[in-house]
């Protein structure tokens, strides 16, 4: 279920009211007049099944509740409610496979802004990596995929692009570029340094590195593993199973191929950087465009959902 909390214009009230009244799904219905100050207006108080939710934040959009007062959505972890219970049981299809299409957008927004705090991830997590690469240490590896924050850019897009917006779409793939750019032209100055102090050297590269060769040696596989990732990246945010994201920022060669290249960069290994090049633009691709068909798919799917349920279902009166 979710919470709706809304300031509404005084004379829109009425109107909101029917909308929610309307909409199959919702419940725990309250109206308190005058009770808003900035704005003015009035507070309206609802929960909805997160099935109907889309829907109904779409019709209060229309009213221009966005833009004269506001709407605050809440996810309830519990609910002990017969009348919750009926609503949830009476919104089409399941809640696992609804998407709030407008909570998707200022999520992947937020995680797809360029700040310093997104880039100084990305700056440690390449440089987590290049240590990894350079020891052969699959440990290391993996823990700088879990920390690259590249997915959030990558979401942004595939959003963008299934929404047509594409100033998201612009924003996260500015992001995700400069990141990456940034990260590793830090890395490669990081080599150097290592160099000089004794920590690196280029027989470290050269030798031969079972666990990690992969990452500048892309293959067919390398394009599989990037498209199953991309979708089960992008079926964990639109579902909130948030825990899912772990899993997919470890199976996917993106920050451990940027800081091969950067490594192999500083040391001149021109063939390896552009491997490395080659497995991480292969990667970016194969997410991105798993990404958008999966959320065409999930629009899609929910439009027939809706449409066969409300064939079935008799108007209110």
């Amino acid at each position: 279920m979710l919470h709706l909390r809304m300031i509404i214009p005084s004379d829109r009230t009425d109107a909101v009211v029917r909308i929610v009244e309307g909409t199959v799904g919702t419940t725990h219905l309250a109206v308190l007049p005058g009770a808003a100050r900035i704005p003015a207006g009035d507070i309206v108080l609802c929960d909805v099944a997160r099935e109907a939710g889309d829907e109904l934040l779409n019709e209060l959009r229309a009213l221009g509740i966005d833009k004269d007062g506001s709407i605050a959505v809440e996810n309830i972890d519990l609910s002990l409610s017969d009348r919750a219970d009926r609503a949830e049981e009476e919104a089409p299809g399941e809640a696992a496979d609804a998407v709030l299409w407008e909570q998707l957008s200022e999520a992947t927004h937020e995680e797809s802004t360029l700040t310093i705090t997104y880039c100084a991830f990305m700056i440690i997590a390449t440089m987590i990596a290049a240590c990894g690469v350079v020891l052969d240490n699959a440990i290391l590896i993996v823990g700088a995929m879990a920390v690259g924050p590249e997915f959030g850019p990558l979401a942004g897009v595939c959003t963008g692009l299934v929404q047509r917006t594409p100033r998201l779409a612009a924003r996260s793939l500015v992001a995700l570029l400069v990141g990456f750019a940034v990260a590793m032209v830090a890395t490669t100055v990081f080599t150097l340094v290592m160099d000089a102090l004794g920590l690196f050297h280029h027989g470290m590269l050269d030798k031969p590195r079972p666990n990690t060769s992969f990452i500048w040696q892309p293959d067919l596989f390398s394009f599989v593993v990037a498209v199953l990732a991309g979708a089960a990246g992008v079926l964990s945010l639109t579902s909130a199973k948030s825990g899912a994201l772990v899993g997919v920022a470890i199976s996917v060669t993106t920050v451990p191929a940027a800081a091969n290249a950067a490594v192999a960069l500083g040391y001149g290994e021109f063939a390896q950087m552009w491997g490395s090049a080659e497995q991480l633009l292969l990667n970016l691709f194969g997410i991105m465009l798993a990404g958008v068909l999966t959320l065409l798919c999930q629009k899609l799917l929910w439009r027939t959902q809706r449409g066969h349920w409300r064939r079935r279902t008799p108007a209110k009166a």
